[in-house]
C-alpha cells in the first residue's frame, strides 16, 4: 500500500519522498490510520519492520493539527527507548520526517551532557526521544515537566525490562497526563510485558505483523561447531572473505568485545568495538566510520546493538551463542535490511551447546551446520604465530608507568621490600622511618609558622618517606564520625604512634 493511500498529510508526504519512501510497510499499513484517529496502539514487532515510521509520521501530522506549544521544561510527544543508539536512530528518523515543519527534536541520553540537556528542555521541546534513566534524573532536579504530553511511545519495551527500567517506567508514568495518545512496542509479548502495556495503554489497537520468535526472513543461518580457543582464528579467516561487505560480530560481555578488536588488529584487521563501556563519542564514532564502510567490521554486545540500523551489513557472526534465546532473533536481524540478503554464522563451542538447543526449539528451526575451512589447523598456527603483540592501552600505559614510578620510591633500588606490609593480614606493620630533620618537599611546601628549623612537630606522627600506601595505619584508617583519640608525641612511653 502507498503512503498517499494511509491519509497522511502533504507536508508528511513530502518528507517521504525525499527519502524516496512511497510504499508502507505491513506495520505502518496497518498502524498509521488507526493512530490519526487517536487510537491507542499495542504493536508486536521487531526491529527492522519499519515500525518507527508507524508512530512517528501520523504522531508528526496530530502535532502540527493540534497547534500547541510545548511549555517550559516539557515536551509534547516523549519517546522512550532502552538504549543510546536506539533513541538517536529514533532522533534522526523524526528530524528527517518532520522536515519543513517547525517541529523541535531533542535526545536525553547518558553520556551526553546534562546542562545541555536542561538548556534544551528550558524553552520546551515538541519531540523528546530519551532513555528512562536519564529522563529520571532530570524528573528528581525538576528539570522536566510531563504533564503536557499528547503522545508517549514505548519502544522495545521487552529490552527496558531486560535493563532493569522497570521501576524508572513506573516513575515516569506517575508523571505522565491521563489523557494521552499511547503507543507500546515490544518483539515480544510475555505475560509481563502485557501487565506493564496495561498501565499505560487503554483499549488499545493491537498490530502483530511478525509471529513471535521467528527469525528474519532472507537471512542464510549457519552454525560451526568449534573449540572456544580456536574462534578467533576462524574469524580471522572468515573475515578474508572479499564477499563481506560489512560485518556485525556480537559477544557476551564487554571484555570479550574488546578481547576480539585487539586479536584482530594483531592480524592486521581493523575493527571497533561498541558496549556500555565506551564513552557516548567513541560510540558515536565507531558507528559512523561503520555506516560509511570505513571501518567494516564492529564489534558489539547485545544491549549496545540495540538500534544500530546499518542497511549494509552483509553478515552477523555469533562469536558467543546468546544465553537468552531471543537475543539470537534480534542479533541477526541486523543483517538482511531493506529488502537485502543476509548471512548469519555461529560459532558453538561444547559448552554452549544448550544455548544451541534453545535457539532452535524457539525460531522452531535447525540451523545449517557448517564445517571447518579446509587446512583450518595450518591456517590458525600461522595466524597465531605472524600475531603481532597485543596492543596496550593508554590506560594499561599509564597504570604501568604508576606502578614504576612508585617502586622507585621504595628502598634498595625499587625492589619490593621482603618484609610483610601492613594491613595485608601478615600481623606486622612496617614501621616509619625515623625523622631526620628534612622533607623532600620542602621545596613545595612551607614549613608550618611557629616551629624551629629542623625539628620535628611534637604534636604528630612523625613523616614516612615511604609510598603513600604502605603509611602507618593511622594515616590509612577512614575518618570516623566521633573525635579521634590525638596521638601521644614520639617517644613518650616508649611506644610508637598509632
Amino acid at each position: 500500500m502507498e503512503f498517499k493511500q494511509l491519509g497522511l498529510s502533504e507536508i508528511v508526504l513530502s518528507a517521504l519522498a525525499a527519502k524516496g519512501y512511497t510504499e508502507a510497510t505491513p506495520i505502518q499499513a496497518q498502524s498509521i490510520p488507526s493512530l490519526l484517529e487517536g487510537r491507542d496502539l499495542l504493536g508486536i514487532a521487531q526491529t527492522g519492520t519499519g515500525k518507527t515510521a508507524a508512530f512517528m509520521l501520523p504522531s508528526i501530522d496530530r502535532l502540527i493539527a493540534s497547534g500547541k506549544r510545548a511549555q517550559p521544561r516539557g515536551c509534547r510527544m516523549l519517546v522512550l527507548a532502552p538504549t543510546r543508539e536506539l533513541a538517536s536512530q529514533i532522533a534522526e528518523s523524526a528530524r528527517a520526517y518532520s522536515k519543513g515543519t517547525k517541529l523541535s527534536v531533542t535526545t536525553l541520553f547518558g553520556g551526553t551532557s546534562v546542562h545541555k540537556n536542561k538548556t534544551d528542555l528550558a524553552r520546551g521541546v515538541d519531540i523528546v526521544v530519551a532513555t528512562p534513566g536519564r529522563l529520571v534524573d532530570l524528573l528528581d532536579q525538576h528539570y522536566a515537566i510531563l504533564l503536557g504530553i499528547e503522545i508517549l511511545v514505548l519502544d522495545e519495551a521487552d529490552q527496558m525490562m531486560d535493563l532493569g527500567f522497570i521501576h524508572a517506567l513506573k516513575r515516569i508514568v506517575r508523571e505522565l497526563p491521563s489523557k494521552r495518545q499511547t503507543l507500546f512496542f515490544s518483539a515480544t509479548m510475555p505475560k509481563s510485558i502485557r501487565e506493564l502495556a496495561g498501565q499505560f495503554i487503554k483499549d488499545p489497537v493491537e498490530v502483530k505483523v511478525t509471529p513471535v520468535a521467528t527469525t528474519a526472513e532472507r537471512v542464510d543461518q549457519y552454525v560451526t561447531h568449534i573449540q572456544q580457543a580456536e574462534k578467533q582464528s576462524l574469524l580471522t579467516i572468515q573475515l578474508r572473505d572479499p564477499a563481506i561487505d560489512r560485518a556485525l560480530i556480537f559477544t557476551r560481555t564487554k571484555h570479550g568485545a574488546d578481547r576480539v578488536v585487539k586479536l584482530l588488529a594483531g592480524s592486521g584487521v581493523a575493527s571497533n568495538a561498541i558496549h556500555g563501556n565506551k564513552s557516548q563519542p567513541q560510540r558515536e564514532r565507531a558507528l559512523a566510520e561503520f555506516r560509511s564502510g570505513k571501518v567494516k567490521v564492529l564489534i558489539a554486545t547485545d544491549i549496545a546493538a540495540r538500534g544500530i540500523d546499518v542497511s549494509g551489513v552483509s553478515h552477523v557472526f555469533n562469536f558467543e551463542l546468546p544465553n537468552v534465546p531471543e537475543q539470537y532473533v534480534h542479533r541477526i536481524g541486523r543483517t538482511a535490511r531493506a529488502g537485502a540478503a543476509g548471512i548469519a554464522i555461529s560459532y558453538c563451542a561444547d559448552d554452549e551447546r544448550p544455548y544451541l538447543r534453545d535457539i532452535e526449539k524457539l525460531t522452531r528451526q535447525k540451523l545449517t551446520v557448517q564445517p571447518l575451512p579446509e587446512n583450518f589447523l595450518g591456517e590458525s598456527a600461522k595466524i597465531k604465530s605472524s600475531r603481532a603483540p597485543m596492543p596496550v592501552s593508554r590506560d594499561e600505559q599509564n597504570g604501568r608507568s604508576g606502578r614504576a614510578m612508585q617502586s622507585q620510591g621504595r628502598p634498595g633500588g625499587g625492589q619490593r621490600s621482603a618484609a610483610p606490609r601492613g594491613g595485608q593480614g601478615q600481623g606486622e606493620r612496617r614501621e616509619a622511618r625515623p625523622f631526620n630533620g628534612e622533607r623532600r618537599d620542602d621545596a613545595r611546601r612551607p614549613a608550618p609558622t611557629g616551629e624551629r628549623s629542623g625539628e620535628p612537630r611534637r604534636d604528630s606522627a612523625p613523616r614516612s618517606d615511604a609510598p603513600r600506601g604502605d603509611a602507618p595505619r593511622n594515616y590509612a584508617r577512614p575518618k570516623s564520625k566521633f573525635t579521634a583519640r590525638p596521638a601521644r608525641p614520639a617517644g613518650a612511653g616508649g611506644s610508637r604512634p598509632r
